[in-house]
């Protein structure tokens, strides 16, 4: 019975990192079929909020709503929802290996934003890591052509922007201990579909639904799907693996990403690329250590 209560988490993470690294390839191919990220990005998440409607209704109520704070949710859906959405028009527009290494560099500004909102100390591992990271970025950005290594491309933004912004809402949500885990999904997946939906606002045109071919339709809905297990399965795994144990997990998604992007888009790293991402990883690794001290 141990080994399974152990196993069943281990597993769930597994395979919330493995639905992770494959997420950007069928938003690629919506993209292409012109249902753009945002448009895409609303539909999926739409689908995996009516899903947890249905399964989560009586996390509902009006005394669990309120309760503790009720503006933590609000905040925790709109940055995830904004940190969704800089993954989604990332991994779209830029080289996936490269977004996925800066939105990883979300270990540097939660030990930042852990230290102002959470009045938590930074120790000595703190501190390798914020340099760790830092080296990491600058080497994986740097050109020989720039004199400054700052991202290159929109990709590149959007996943450092999305980085940030997920580290602040993950500190927030440490900070929310009155709210179950399915209210924050709910909030989660409710500020994605708000985010969408303003930004789908600013795109020269959108899709009329009704145009929308039954295959594209079945691969929003298998998105969905996926979107809507992925949320489940982390959050299952992270409430019983110790957090050391889940960031060293959680990292086969880069592994996934890397394979799939080398053989779905044809996208390779440079020897610099690879060196930086290797910085930045093991500052993920130190940074799951720093509240152990």
């Amino acid at each position: 019975m141990i080994v399974r209560k152990k196993v069943f988490p281990i597993c769930a993470l597994l395979i919330g990192a493995f639905i992770w690294g494959l997420l950007w390839y069928p938003y690629r191919l919506l993209e292409q079929a012109e249902i753009f990220g945002p448009v895409a990005t609303v539909i999926t998440y739409l689908i995996a909020l009516i899903l947890g409607l249905i399964l989560f209704w009586q996390s509902l109520r009006t005394q669990n709503l309120l309760s503790d704070n009720p503006y933590l949710l609000l905040w925790i859906g709109l940055l995830v929802g904004c940190a969704s959405m800089a993954y989604v028009l990332g991994v779209i527009h830029g080289v996936v290996m490269r977004v996925l290494l800066l939105f990883y560099l979300a270990p540097l500004w939660t030990i930042i934003f852990a230290r102002f909102l959470l009045h938590e100390k930074l120790s000595l591992r703190g501190y390798w890591v914020i340099f760790l990271s830092l080296i990491g970025a600058v080497t994986m950005l740097w050109q020989p052509n720039n004199s400054v290594p700052f991202p290159s491309s929109y990709g590149d933004w959007m996943g450092l922007a999305g980085g940030v912004v997920f580290a602040l809402s993950n500190v927030l949500i440490r900070k929310d201990q009155g709210h179950s885990i399915q209210l924050k999904s709910l909030a989660v997946w409710l500020g994605v579909v708000l985010v969408g939906l303003m930004y789908s606002l600013l795109l020269p045109t959108s899709p009329v639904l009704s145009s929308i071919s039954l295959d594209l339709w079945l691969l929003l809905l298998a998105t969905g799907l996926a979107v809507f297990v992925l949320s489940l399965v982390v959050q299952y795994g992270l409430t019983f693996v110790p957090a050391n144990q889940a960031i060293v997990i959680l990292l086969f998604e880069l592994v996934v990403a890397a394979i799939a992007a080398y053989f779905l888009a044809n996208e390779s790293m440079t020897l610099n690329e690879w060196m930086g991402g290797a910085m930045i990883v093991s500052a993920s690794l130190f940074s799951s250590k720093i509240n152990q001290e």
